[in-house]
């Protein structure tokens, strides 16, 4: 009868976290709810600018908290991407804060006027005495990270994790945790105890995942900037679905230890902490200000990297990957991308189509090492009648169902009767593996980076650019037809380089019509979910890719392609 208690208690503290939420929110004191002044430019400043006017004494820590959890409040009222409440916890923090700080440069000095440039602001001011977001996964002592597992809820933990204590002592005040699916494995974000996350743009779409609950907040303009997580693109596809900024780092980069895993132990593509922000600036000022706190004194796996100023040759070489082989982009998508190398090719950057190792072969390895347990961990907390996300379920299904002879006949079919090769190669090795099985696939991972870095030499590359993912944002519960195509994305975990997404357009029904056919079965389960018309007004980003440990670089790709989009006339605004 085990089961039939775990049903009621999951019910049960399902509606308890909900209710706990809720009291959190109704608690809070009146400038919450009616603030008394205009809080419209501590919402439209830069964080560079932000900073400046807090150290400068212009506005108070606390001001600029209440503004943001203000407008925190109202994006959870829409969109419903809150978890935990931690305003009233972040007023002491807030009231404790050093607001010269470690971060603060000269203590008592002004900066001077900030520009446009986010590479400018980055040399003035860094992440001191303003509100940060956190994905739900990230431990903060007195607060629950359930994760959307029921199982989890009323666990606060005993200790902050290694972000949130380099966070505080960097002056910032950590002030909400945002809402992401159970087991982490979705571009979707749902869960039974909280519910769903709605996309600021259209209630009816998602904002991505696993981090949809930041993006749809930071969209919202109730964060100026926020961390999330990232093993398949759970940072990147969230951004471009919700027109945020984002860099996916590479693992050692940025503090990850002392959190909440659906997966610990998974090292086979390993899981990055990484930051989300409403601009490129915001973006480059938090990511610099983590690293010159020598994230390493906090975290073992961090590596002593610390903070390179990148010094790029004027005219850069961009490859081009238009297609992964799997699913090709939608035309909304592919219409971003195009925009972007035009704007290059204008300011004089040289384009070329990058021809990578398969990304097929990639996605296959990949997909097999990251769920080699076929999902026995991340399930393990389930009670009975809890909801698991739908693709992922999908996915479950003939990894842990079908006997491994019965899921080699089934790919024979899909293969040589259907014509399938893709889908075909995808479902044939899904599956628990063994040690040794694993290892062979950690050789093949290694093989395949090497070739990928031999490639990149030989193409001649200084960074590359393709869609964040082959849609925009997918109405609710698409998932169950389009959770294959991650590859955009998965690929650069994989090969462990730090990818960038920012916003480029958004989607035009008379430009951006669907007119041809799916090539096999993940193209047809995504494709299917596509209405150029319903989809209208939705944003379409890109993704810039650097090399392996290069985030600064990155960064700077970022705001070479958005200033050169800017001088050909496309000025996204968030």
């Amino acid at each position: 009868m085990e089961w039939f208690g775990g049903y009621f208690a999951h019910k049960r503290d399902c509606q308890k976290k909900r209710d706990s939420r809720t009291t959190s929110l109704i608690s809070l004191s009146q400038p919450y709810y009616h603030p008394h002044l205009d809080q419209s430019p501590i919402l439209a400043s830069s964080l560079a600018q932000l900073i400046s006017n807090v150290q400068q004494g212009i506005w108070s820590p606390q001001l600029v908290l209440r503004a943001y959890g203000q407008r925190a409040v109202e994006a959870q009222r829409e969109t419903n991407c809150l978890t935990e409440v931690m305003i009233e916890s972040a007023e002491r923090w807030a009231e404790k804060a050093d607001i010269t700080g470690p971060l603060a440069g000269v203590p008592g000095m002004p900066s001077p006027p900030c520009s446009r440039s986010p590479s400018a602001a980055r040399t003035r001011a860094r992440a001191d005495a303003h509100p940060v977001s956190l994905k739900d996964t990230c431990n903060v002592a007195g607060y629950d990270s359930c994760i959307g597992y029921s199982a989890w809820t009323f666990h606060p933990k005993e200790k902050d994790g290694a972000i949130v204590r380099l966070l505080k002592d960097a002056g910032a005040v950590p002030f909400v945790k945002t809402n992401a699916p159970t087991c982490l494995l979705s571009f979707e974000s749902y869960n039974d105890v909280f519910g769903r996350t709605t996309n600021p743009y259209n209630s009816a779409y998602s904002p991505g995942g696993s981090s949809g609950g930041e993006s749809a907040l930071i969209a919202y303009g109730g964060s100026i900037v926020g961390v999330g997580t990232d093993v398949a693109g759970s940072v990147r596809v969230p951004a471009h679905f919700c027109g945020i900024y984002t860099l996916k780092c590479s693992t050692g980069r940025f503090p990850r230890a002392g959190n909440t895993s659906a997966m610990p132990g998974q090292e086979g593509v390993k899981a990055c902490y990484s930051p989300m922000a409403r601009s490129l600036e915001a973006l480059g000022v938090f990511l610099k200000a983590v690293v010159d706190m020598k994230p390493w004194e906090y975290d073992a796996s961090c590596d002593p990297l610390a903070w390179r100023e990148p010094a790029l040759p004027p005219k850069l070489t961009f490859g081009v990957l238009p297609t992964d082989g799997v699913v090709r982009p939608f035309p909304a998508c592919a219409r971003a991308l195009k925009l972007c190398t035009a704007a290059l090719a204008a300011e004089g950057h040289a384009i070329v189509t990058f021809t990578p190792p398969s990304p097929l072969r990639a996605l296959q390895t990949a997909s097999q090492l990251l769920i080699a347990d076929a999902g026995a961990t991340a399930l393990q907390p389930f009670r009975w009648g809890e909801k698991n996300e739908l693709g992922f379920a999908r996915m479950l299904w003939p990894m842990r169902w079908l006997p491994r002879w019965a899921k080699r006949l089934w790919a024979w079919w899909i293969d040589r009767v259907q014509g399938d090769a893709v889908w075909s190669a995808l479902v044939r090795d899904w599956g628990a593996k063994s040690y040794v099985e694993q290892q062979v696939l950690v050789v093949e991972r290694e093989r395949y980076r090497a070739e990928f870095l031999a490639a990149w030499q030989d193409q001649g590359l200084d960074f590359l650019l393709t869609v964040p993912n082959a849609t925009p944002a997918v109405p609710h519960n698409a998932l169950r037809d389009t959770f294959a195509s991650c590859g955009y994305t998965f690929l650069f975990n994989y090969v462990d380089y730090p990818a960038g997404v920012l916003p480029v357009t958004r989607v035009d029904a008379a430009l951006d019509q669907l007119t041809e056919k799916p090539e096999n079965a993940v193209e047809q389960g995504a494709w299917k979910w596509y209405d150029g018309t319903k989809m209208a007004g939705l944003p379409v980003g890109v993704q810039v890719v650097g090399r392996r440990l290069e985030e600064e670089q990155t960064l700077r790709a970022m705001e070479i392609v958005e200033a050169a989009l800017r001088a050909s006339g496309v000025d996204y605004e968030v």
